[in-house]
Parts: structure tokens; C-alpha cells; sequence
């Protein structure tokens, strides 16, 4: 029997988590989570404000009480004051990924010149992977498309549930077994 994984989706945004703004980055994660697996998986989605202790919070919660395997974040890495997505993440990790980041910057680089200002990073806490976005749709998608080809296996090596990729669209790096 196929086990179910449940993906935390965390938008931080002052503005949306007050109603004042539409999250499109949200949505966005789950559209393209909903385009590559096949395995089945839950979402789990919250929008909180730009505060590190709440965003620190949701994800303990995120991982410790509803089990997620995977959380992405969206929004809070760039340089400005409030921009503290990736101290939160740091905050609840035992394991930071700085590859990701490293991935994901590249990739960015390759379209705008800003993307040097940003933060995005990944950490492990416990059996449950997190990953830092950008706000924006497109880039969003792009530095998705970066990543997630390591994302099953990284959370196979965590103990997490197996995620499977609509191959045709995204293949997901697995060593071939002995």
C-alpha cells in the first residue's frame, strides 16, 4: 500500500497574510507539484506574515505534528529588513543543504542580474525536508525545475515516503541500485 505524503506549502508574505495582496506563489508550488508526482501526496498550506518566530513555528508544526516530508517556502529570501525566511529555517534545521541554494542562484543568474541578492537556502529537520523559494511565479518554477530532480531522493535518505516524477516531465535522480 502506497503511503501518502504530506507537503507543507509556507507562503511568507506581510501583505498576503494580512489579505492584502493574492499569494501567488503558493498556488504556484502546488500547481507544479501537481504537474510532476504521481505518487500521492497531501497538501498542507499556510500563509504567515514575515515574523521569524511564526514562520520557525509553522514549520516545527509543518514537520513535528502533521508529518510533512517535504516543506517549500515561498517568499522572505531576499535582502530587505523583513526578508528573514532562511533564519527561520536555520532556526528549525539539524542539517542545512546549501547546495540547494547554490542550485537554485545559478539557475537565477542565468535570467536576472538580482538574483545574487538571494537567500534561499534548504535544511533537514528530522524526516522532513525544507526548501526556500523566491516570491515569483516564473522563478518559482525555474528554480523547481533545479531541484527537484534530487528531492525523492533526498527524502528517501531521510526515511520519508517515496515521491515519484511523471518521468516525461521531470526525472528524479535515483543511484541505480547494486
Amino acid at each position: 500500500m502506497e503511503t501518502t505524503a504530506h507537503i507543507g506549502v509556507l507562503t511568507v508574505s506581510d501583505r498576503a497574510s494580512r489579505g492584502e495582496y493574492e499569494d501567488l506563489g503558493g498556488p504556484a508550488i502546488r500547481d507544479y507539484l501537481s504537474e510532476v508526482l504521481t505518487s500521492p501526496w497531501s497538501l498542507i498550506y499556510q500563509v504567515v506574515p514575515d515574523d521569524r518566530p511564526l514562520i520557525a513555528l509553522e514549520m516545527r508544526r509543518m514537520s513535528d505534528e502533521l508529518n510533512c516530508c517535504l516543506i517549500i517556502t515561498t517568499g522572505g529570501t531576499g535582502p530587505a529588513v523583513r526578508d528573514v525566511t532562511p533564519e527561520a529555517t536555520t532556526d528549525v534545521c539539524e542539517k542545512m543543504m546549501p547546495g540547494f541554494g547554490e542550485l537554485m542562484r545559478k539557475v537565477s543568474l542565468e535570467k536576472v542580474p538580482t538574483a545574487i541578492l538571494s537567500r534561499q537556502t534548504a535544511g533537514i529537520r528530522a524526516k522532513c525536508l525544507i526548501v526556500n523559494l523566491p516570491g515569483q511565479p516564473k522563478a518559482i518554477k525555474e528554480c523547481l525545475d533545479a531541484v527537484m530532480p534530487a528531492i525523492p531522493y533526498c527524502i528517501d535518505l531521510i526515511g520519508g515516503p517515496r515521491l515519484e516524477t511523471h518521468e516525461h516531465r521531470l526525472k528524479a535522480f535515483r543511484p541505480k541500485a547494486k
